[in-house]
């Protein structure tokens, strides 16, 4: 849905648009300054600029549209996108390599965009919290494995409702933050010591961290919500053997705020491109 209203924005801005693989967005139907495409050649034949998906594949071999019932092969459009620029999201370092013709922009790597889309997933992820759990967030024990971008922004969000922070870490820069705004932090490889105790587990690192003897000792009425990309790092089939309550949150951004997404991506695309001049 963020690239359904990032092309109704940019449409009002007097672009010409071509969209493909957005049928189902009724939203688009109608428009004067946008065109709905068939296939790739009558995008790639008019357009200069080509905004894909964020992430730009999930499985490494299709494009990510859940917007559409086709399917377009990575290769397919890559070989046809030769001196066009290409701006997507969480872009695989093999595109990189393998298609070196191309220009290709993964906005994702912009710093202040990835900052700014934080404020959508922490309250996404409180949003989850609420729904989830048979307790007040306010004195509430959260525990948040990594404190990076993420892990930052919903911790402040967090302490703001009252809740009682831990952060869980391995770097040492991380913990020292999280004693610089107040919260509890705790070393990584401790957290067994203490991970029976929480309300509430989030993780926001893009690897495994909770599985075997650990998960074994988290209360059953915890929540666990994973945050992170790719795998996560919660082991999906040992929590489901615990009987443990895990949540797999992704792409909250596009999901529950759009619009502000979609505008901090028009903004975030014209100062790259204005970069580019």
């Amino acid at each position: 849905m963020r690239l359904v209203k990032l092309a109704q924005i940019l449409e009002k801005e007097n672009n010409q648009i071509y969209i493909l693989g957005l049928e189902k967005a009724k939203e688009l139907e109608n428009s004067s300054n946008m065109r709905i495409c068939r296939n790739l050649e009558q995008v790639l034949e008019n357009a200069e600029i080509v905004i894909s998906s964020i992430p730009f594949t999930r499985d490494g071999i299709t494009i990510n549209m859940p917007l559409s019932d086709n399917k377009i092969k990575i290769n397919e459009f890559m070989n046809l996108m030769k001196d066009k620029t290409l701006i997507a999201g969480t872009i695989p370092n093999n595109i990189y390599e393998k298609y070196k013709g191309v220009e290709i922009i993964d906005i994702m790597k912009n710093e202040k965009l990835a900052i700014l889309n934080t404020i959508a997933t922490a309250e996404g992820a409180i949003k989850e919290i609420i729904e989830n759990t048979q307790v007040n967030v306010h004195g509430s024990k959260i525990m948040i494995l990594g404190f990076g971008r993420v892990g930052k922004t919903l911790a402040k969000k967090l302490d703001g409702l009252s809740a009682k922070i831990t952060v869980v870490s391995k770097e040492e820069e991380e913990l020292a933050w999280a004693e610089v705004y107040g919260y509890t932090n705790v070393q990584l490889n401790k957290i067994e010591d203490v991970i029976k105790d929480y309300d509430v587990i989030v993780n926001t690192i893009p690897h495994i961290i909770l599985q075997g003897d650990i998960l074994q000792k988290i209360n059953k009425d915890t929540l666990l919500l994973d945050l992170a990309s790719g795998e996560g790092g919660i082991n999906k089939e040992e929590a489901q053997e615990n009987k443990i309550n895990l949540i797999k949150a992704l792409g909250i951004p596009g999901k529950i705020s759009p619009i502000t997404t979609a505008k901090i991506l028009k903004e975030t695309i014209y100062e790259i491109l204005e970069e580019k001049k």
